[in-house]
């Protein structure tokens, strides 16, 4: 792997979970407005469309090094960009209706972030192997997101259970990025096929639960959805957690191992914590402030490179 692009595309999915840490309180605050479903469909058409004149203007000034040409090309490009789309619209709409029935803000932030877990476990089934520091800093990881997201007794209930199964979703979903970056897929493109994919398949239970089975009840809808908080919600969900963050997953992710990009993308707890701190004035508790030290440091141990010893 190119050591200097490593390290860049390293920056990039940091960048990502910094907007994605950012985007709990959005989520939260589009529910209510809105519904989950409405949200998860409306979120993400809007990602879609932020891509589409992104993509012409990488074509037109041929910043599009993996453009496909070939039919071939085309083919393993739509594919990948559906199979990233159903991971992100039912790992959405799970961690949408989680909240939406009562996980709190930061239970949803650890139980999501167990991914970190499940994606190296998963890529070992597909030979996808990291070193045994990254499985330290996974279990050190863990430790530090528990201290970070969970105050007083921890128990799984029915809401839980949907973001937990969330995170098994989003673990699949990191390791296809990294199947199809992997076959020079053009990341834009990828991110912007998944987007509408996931529009796609939020709008049916959207109709049929937000809406009550009746398009008349729309309008009314997309008014509630951009006006008031909700317009800041989906709009920053939209551009920035949508649009703007996975693409950078997605284009970080090229030559970075997927169990050390699920580390680093698990800062987003941090980052959520450290938000309410900065934005929101939100007081940081001694626990909390264990949590971002020994996450940092499981980040930090994940990036060290160790020479294997040589005879």
């Amino acid at each position: 792997m190119n050591g200097k692009k490593t390290k860049r595309n390293s920056v990039l999915l940091v960048l990502a979970a910094l907007i994605w840490g950012v985007a709990f309180v959005a989520q939260s605050e589009g529910d209510d407005a809105i519904g989950p479903y409405a949200f998860t469909s409306i979120r993400y058409l809007i990602g879609c469309i932020v891509l589409i004149p992104v993509i012409a203007f990488l074509d037109k000034t041929g910043n599009s090094p993996n453009k496909p040409k070939t039919k071939e090309q085309k083919k393993t490009q739509l594919i990948g960009g559906i199979c990233c789309g159903i991971c992100v619209a039912a790992a959405s709409i799970l961690q949408q209706v989680g909240l939406y029935l009562g996980t709190s803000a930061g239970k949803a932030g650890f139980l999501t972030a167990c991914y970190i877990i499940l994606v190296p476990i998963f890529g070992l089934l597909i030979k996808r192997k990291c070193g045994v520091n990254v499985w330290i800093s996974v279990v050190i990881a863990v430790i530090g997101l528990y201290f970070l997201c969970i105050k007083g007794d921890f128990s799984i209930n029915k809401s839980d259970s949907l973001v937990l199964l969330c995170s098994v979703i989003y673990a699949l979903h990191i390791l296809t990025i990294d199947h199809f970056v992997e076959k020079d897929a053009d990341g834009v493109r990828l991110a912007c096929i998944q987007f509408f994919v996931a529009a796609v398949i939020a709008f049916f239970p959207m109709l049929f639960v937000d809406l009550g089975g009746s398009l008349s009840a729309l309008p009314e809808a997309l008014k509630a959805a951009f006006s008031g908080k909700a317009l800041v919600a989906i709009l920053y969900t939209g551009v920035l957690s949508s649009g703007v963050a996975y693409t950078l997953q997605i284009v970080g992710q090229k030559d970075v191992n997927p169990t050390v990009a699920s580390l680093l993308m698990s800062l987003e707890s941090v980052f959520s914590v450290l938000g309410g701190w900065v934005i929101l004035g939100d007081k940081l508790s001694l626990r909390e402030l264990i949590g971002c030290g020994v996450m940092f440091c499981a980040i930090i141990l994940s990036q060290i490179q160790f020479k294997k010893r040589t005879a």
